[in-house]
């Protein structure tokens, strides 16, 4: 495979960690603007395929290396054997969740490689954990960051639908939470400029920083608090599963009653 020896010189953890963006950079590519290729070379008639991302942010559908043990880890055996089995979609998020994992494979492969030490290694998995999974920019439409957020909204009070008109009425006047709801989609411009006038004042449950319009909140259907997701470890992607969110908080409540 080509783009392995060359990354001799990569002995920091700032190098190891370009070489991960450069390589997620091109898997990111094969899965969203140039999915259309990526699938045709996916042929389900060939041999076991593997999806390579190279340092020069380019990727390739190829076999396996042939020696053993390869130079570099390998990524997940045989991606082209599922296409046809399962709707593209499905199938683009399993490829994506088999490439994080190897880039981490690969990432810490070097670390170890290069002797990183333990802060060094956790330096290099925080600096990972801070960028967005392949997984979630191919299920999240790499759409701007105040789509992800409505979207939340959305998912997160899936569940309240069963309250009363009433309730809902009275968080609406009272919070301003839910007013975009109830908006048409080609309002969505306008709502974005009164995003941040509507939550303002809105502090985030665990950490008590105010709200801001380029974040990812996500509000408690026991408590109806509002936190960062960073604070509650709760990701877009994973907000999108979410039929009824509780807070640590609320959560640890039922657990000791």
């Amino acid at each position: 495979m080509e783009g392995g020896g060359a990354q001799q010189s990569n002995r920091t953890v700032e190098q190891v960690f370009r070489d991960f963006k450069s390589r997620q950079s091109g898997l990111i590519k094969a899965l969203t603007t140039d999915v259309e290729e990526f699938h045709r070379q996916c042929d389900p008639e060939k041999e076991n395929l593997c999806l390579y991302g190279f340092p020069n942010e380019q990727w390739q559908v190829s076999l396996p290396a042939e020696e053993v043990p390869p130079e570099l880890p390998e990524p997940a055996l045989g991606i082209n054997f599922a296409r046809d089995g399962m709707q593209q979609k499905d199938w683009l998020s399993l490829v994506a969740v088999h490439s994080d994992a190897w880039l981490l494979s690969v990432a810490f492969y070097f670390g170890a490689r290069f002797g990183f030490d333990r802060a060094d290694r956790k330096r290099l998995f925080n600096m990972i954990n801070d960028q967005p999974t392949i997984y979630e920019v191919v299920n999240d439409g790499g759409g701007p960051k105040k789509q992800v957020k409505e979207k939340s909204f959305v998912s997160n009070h899936s569940s309240n639908k069963s309250k009363s008109n009433s309730k809902m009425q009275q968080q609406q006047e009272s919070q301003g939470k839910y007013s975009k709801l109830s908006q048409p989609k080609d309002e969505d411009e306008h709502l974005v400029e009164e995003d941040e006038d509507e939550h303002g004042d809105t502090l985030c449950g665990a950490c008590g920083d105010n709200y801001g319009a380029d974040e990812f909140w996500i509000c408690c259907d026991a408590c109806e608090r509002w936190f960062h997701g960073k604070c509650v470890k709760i990701t877009p992607a994973r907000a999108e599963h979410i039929k009824q969110y509780k807070c640590p908080s609320c959560s640890n409540k039922r657990g000791r009653s």
